[in-house]
């Protein structure tokens, strides 16, 4: 079959505007395997398959197996980047928070916006001949600033290479954890502080109106006196901390039967107000963030997962870097508040 027969070298990472799995797939083309025992596996997978290398389970070959040929040793940089990628997901509420993600290939990016007024948002009666009301969009002033995150993997071929697959992906994976939660603060620090286009989120404190209360003590008033701020917008998803999420889940109007059964079956906690609660630790104790998960954030991302090939393949691990370069921008300033208890 043609994917025994592909020719692999170091080019197949420079193509632009193509990753290395997207230049196999047109090498080797995954529908070519409709009705085959290879159907629904990819064109990596595939060349797994011809080099009998097995990524993970019972049996998972050995870190050396990728270095038995020049060809196999072309792959071991797509499986770090796969396995990476992996870790990242895991347990990743990017997707949740992120109204759409835009991928780009330079290092440049303008994003654009809308802040229709009250009247603007106002849906009259267009009378005959009348002007049709407007909504202007516009390019924001300033670049959305896009980051490099990532982890140097720093270990000698000589130490991991009689090393399991199963066990070596483990690292990996939290390689790429470490480098989600970073992004995750970077979501957060401008979902709070807006991406340098006069955007931050609006804040309220509790004790101060609109939200009455006192200042240290969270009640159900509180969160109904919130959850009224985003008119137009509705507040679906919640951003806290651990110590903050322990205090919303002891409001008593959140301690419904369903919402204990939910959460012990599950692990996951109840929606207050309807909104999907999120734990994570970029968000400061006794802060919440709310926000229409369908309009307030935008993702950018300079490519994927990005490896040092030419090192992973020469079998020079010491200090190659596996990076990820992104960046957020504000959509519609009014779809995130932050209130502080």
């Amino acid at each position: 079959m043609a994917y025994d027969n592909l020719r692999l070298e170091k080019g197949m990472y420079r193509q632009e505007g193509k990753s290395f799995t997207q230049v196999l797939e047109s090498l080797d083309p995954s529908e070519n395997y409709r009705g085959t025992a290879l159907e629904g596996t990819d064109a990596f997978q595939r060349q797994l398959k011809r080099f009998g290398i097995r990524a993970k389970g019972e049996g998972s070959s050995a870190v050396e197996s990728f270095f038995r040929t020049m060809d196999s040793a072309v792959l071991f940089p797509e499986y770090i980047a796969r396995t990476v990628r992996q870790g990242m997901e895991e347990n990743d509420i990017l997707p949740a928070i992120t109204a759409t993600t835009t991928v780009i290939d330079s290092m440049d990016y303008r994003s654009i916006y809308s802040v229709p007024t009250a009247a603007e948002l106002e849906l009259k009666a267009v009378e005959e001949g009348g002007l049709i009301p407007e909504t202007e969009i516009k390019t924001k002033e300033h670049l959305v600033s896009l980051s490099k995150r990532g982890r140097m993997l720093v270990a000698s071929y000589e130490a991991i290479r009689f090393q399991k697959l199963d066990l070596f992906s483990v690292m990996l994976r939290q390689i790429g954890s470490y480098i989600q939660k970073q992004q995750l603060a970077d979501a957060v620090q401008v979902l709070m502080n807006g991406d340098g286009n006069e955007n931050a989120a609006a804040v309220y404190t509790v004790g101060t109106s609109p939200i009455s209360g006192t200042r240290g003590t969270l009640t159900y008033d509180q969160l109904v006196e919130f959850w009224g701020q985003f008119d137009p917008y509705t507040m679906n998803t919640m951003l806290c901390s651990t110590a903050t999420m322990t205090q919303l889940l002891k409001i008593a109007e959140l301690q419904n039967p369903l919402t204990g059964l939910n959460f012990q079956g599950t692990g996951k906690p109840g929606s207050p107000l309807g909104a999907q609660l999120h734990r994570t630790s970029a968000v400061a104790d006794g802060v919440i963030i709310g926000l229409d998960n369908r309009y307030a954030l935008e993702m950018v991302r300079a490519g994927d997962v990005l490896v040092e090939y030419d090192k992973l393949i020469d079998r020079q691990l010491e200090r190659a870097a596996i990076t990820s370069i992104s960046g957020f921008g504000k959509i519609c300033t009014g779809a995130a508040c932050v209130l502080n208890v």
